[in-house]
């Protein structure tokens, strides 16, 4: 693709962006050259450094979360520097590297907001899907909704805490809420999970990794992290959990988790797509069990688990993609032709 420079420009910058667009449900991603946007009031611009790849973003592709526009530049685990900043922006600078995760806006003023649960705003806005996000070399985000970063990881180790690290963060606060948890079962050992594991392991817990039968590669992953015991998702652990979080989008695993959690403790799913949850005995269920959902994030979420995951030593295992390889690493992701996380690198 070629990029075309503006001689007009001093700096040496480039008068187009490029981006990797989605036009319809189903499809691919199409290579798109734009002018550079500009930043509004209350928000900066981003050179993209990196910006992970989520399995919400494969939600977005095959339109199981409904399209909201015409196009859409997928991408919500967004390292970038700033480059230009809108009016009334005072507390960030140009060069600064922020990271920009799924929630883009909330309204503010609606119940959720003011209870302090702006992750559930019924008017909010989500990078890469109501919003472009960062499958691109630049993006237009809000001020307020963006993080510094923890300066000992590298850009691609930043990009899959913003939403893989976040929602795990997110659903074991969850599941550790009003009991005590020392055995902790994940189900699905993606990207969410690995990242989870090192932090609960840091924590004191034992981690039961449940994988898809066959994926040794990722098995092999949570025994390297520390996991006590890692095998496939439809087995029974070797011994009851206190707590269980679903990554994997399979409903079909709801009632197993369910059947593995001693009484009075949890089971939290952690996707925001989820098939079918199929009809169970009410056994699994009783006995005080919790079953409950996490929905996208806070901006809360993120000061509390960023300066945690530094220091717990947390580091992601990535797999790293030019942007124009962004279908590649989102057929790679679907087919679990990877351990831990993949990241475009623009």
């Amino acid at each position: 693709m070629i990029r075309i420079k503006d001689p007009a420009r001093r700096d040496g910058s480039f008068l187009h962006m490029r981006t990797m667009t989605l036009r319809h449900p189903g499809g691919p991603l199409r290579p798109e050259v734009r002018t550079d946007p500009a930043p509004a009031a209350g928000q900066v611009r981003l050179r993209v450094k990196a910006c992970g790849v989520c399995r919400t973003d494969l939600h977005v592709l095959d339109g199981e979360l409904p399209a909201r526009r015409p196009a859409i530049v997928p991408g919500h685990e967004i390292v970038g520097v700033v480059e230009a900043i809108g009016a009334g922006v005072t507390d960030v600078r140009v060069g600064d590297r922020l990271g920009a995760a799924w929630l883009a806006w909330t309204c503010g003023r609606c119940r959720y907001c003011r209870e302090g649960r702006e992750n559930l705003c019924d008017r909010a806005e989500f990078h890469g899907w109501t919003r472009d996000g960062g499958y691109a070399d630049k993006v237009v985000v809000d001020a307020s909704y963006c993080f510094p970063l923890p300066p000992g990881l590298s850009d691609a180790e930043c990009a899959p805490l913003l939403c893989a690290g976040l929602i795990g963060f997110r659903a074991w606060r969850a599941a550790c809420a009003n009991r005590e948890v020392d055995a902790l079962g994940l189900y699905g050992f993606g990207a969410a999970a690995h990242l989870l594991a090192q932090l609960a392991i840091w924590r004191g817990q034992r981690v039961f990794a449940f994988v898809r039968r066959g994926d040794e590669a990722a098995a092999a992953l949570a025994r390297e992290l520390g996991c006590a015991w890692a095998g496939p998702s439809d087995v029974p652990p070797p011994e009851q959990l206190d707590a269980a979080i679903l990554f994997a989008p399979v409903g079909e695993l709801v009632p197993l988790a369910l059947g593995a959690v001693r009484k009075g403790g949890a089971v939290i799913c952690g996707g925001i797509h989820m098939s079918d949850i199929p009809a169970m005995p009410y056994a699994r269920l009783w006995g005080e069990r919790t079953l409950a959902s996490v929905a996208n994030l806070t901006r809360q979420d993120a000061l509390d688990y960023l300066p945690m995951a530094l220091e717990a030593g947390v580091r992601p295992h990535t797999a790293a993609y030019p942007l124009e390889r962004a279908n590649e690493a989102l057929d790679d992701l679907r087919h679990g032709r990877f351990a831990g996380a993949a990241v475009l690198v623009p």
